[in-house]
């Protein structure tokens, strides 16, 4: 029997309800696809209207499948996933070999592409995509390869492989600090701060506690300690370039600036250095943990770490 003309509904209402149904909820669905709520809920109405059946029930403050809705989300779930699946093969196959790496927008910019060119000279074979997020992201829905996430120890998944610890201090530019020596506002000890612009990231929940002055002033007993002054970023990245051109001073994660101390674009400020409870790890999807390219991969990640100690 021809299956020609039989009717299918768009796709990017499939996504859309395959991720409410999910979450069971319009506001995290359209998170993830990086939509309005609005526009989560226009596609949720335009698939019931194609059904002709109601897939949700909308309650106070909640959200619910309808039996119909739990019925069709058994088979779209599985449906779209086979589809990211074969989607994700065939692009590997398109020009070669494609490995897709997620990770923080600070650790891609700070750390992973000044330093990717060597990767790429030495497997000009493989394309490599980085997709940077400041979301945590289900790598397997995704189609990621690798991911490199920065957490406890104690709180890496089974298979996470360890890329290097972490330690935090005050960092400025060279000509920051010799301004400030020449205009008698040195930063000789930790005292000193109080004179000076303190660069900040902005993190209303409170995600990034060690990168917080406030955490940090108390673990020195300088919990009382204000500043001359504040500027506040949106991402630690834009911290630490303000810090290079001279705005005033950051807390600088040790990991992610060693090339940038050795050039001497920052300087590490009173000596010694705050070990934190954080390390960054190299996180293989199901379907790549056994790609040579994923493991060539992070490899190379470990073997730039080691060669910069």
């Amino acid at each position: 029997m021809s299956k020609v003309g039989r009717p299918l509904p768009p796709l990017d209402l499939l996504v859309g309800f395959e991720a409410a149904a999910r979450h069971l909820s319009f506001t995290r669905a359209a998170a993830e696809l990086f939509l309005t709520q609005s526009a989560v809920s226009r596609q949720i109405q335009g698939l019931e209207e194609f059904l002709g059946v109601p897939l949700f029930e909308r309650r106070h403050k909640a959200l619910a499948l309808t039996e119909a809705g739990q019925a069709y989300f058994r088979t779209v779930g599985p449906v779209l996933e086979q589809l990211r699946d074969s989607t994700r093969r065939l692009r590997e196959t398109r020009s070669g070999r494609l490995l897709t790496v997620t990770t923080t927008i600070s650790f891609a910019s700070m750390w992973l592409v000044p330093r990717l060119s060597r990767f790429r000279k030495d497997h000009p074979h493989l394309d490599v995509r980085v997709a940077a997020s400041t979301d945590v992201i289900d790598i397997e829905r995704e189609g990621i390869d690798v991911a490199i996430r920065d957490c406890r120890p104690d709180a890496a998944p089974a298979g996470a492989v360890m890329l290097m610890g972490d330690h935090v201090a005050p960092v400025c530019s060279a000509l920051y600090l010799k301004e400030s020596r020449a205009a008698k506002r040195p930063l000789s000890k930790p005292e000193d701060l109080r004179h000076h612009v303190l660069l900040h990231m902005h993190d209303p929940h409170g995600r990034f506690p060690f990168i917080s002055w406030p955490t940090w002033f108390e673990s020195a007993g300088l919990a009382d300690l204000v500043a001359g002054g504040s500027l506040v970023f949106g991402q630690y990245d834009q911290v630490i370039h303000a810090a290079m051109h001279g705005q005033g001073v950051a807390l600088g994660r040790m990991s992610l600036l060693q090339q940038d101390l050795k050039d001497k674009n920052l300087v590490a400020l009173f000596g010694k250095t705050k070990r934190i409870a954080r390390a960054f790890h190299a996180i293989y999807s199901k379907g790549a943990a056994s790609r040579p390219e994923a493991r060539e991969f992070v490899q190379w990640l470990q073997l730039e770490i080691e060669r910069e100690k």
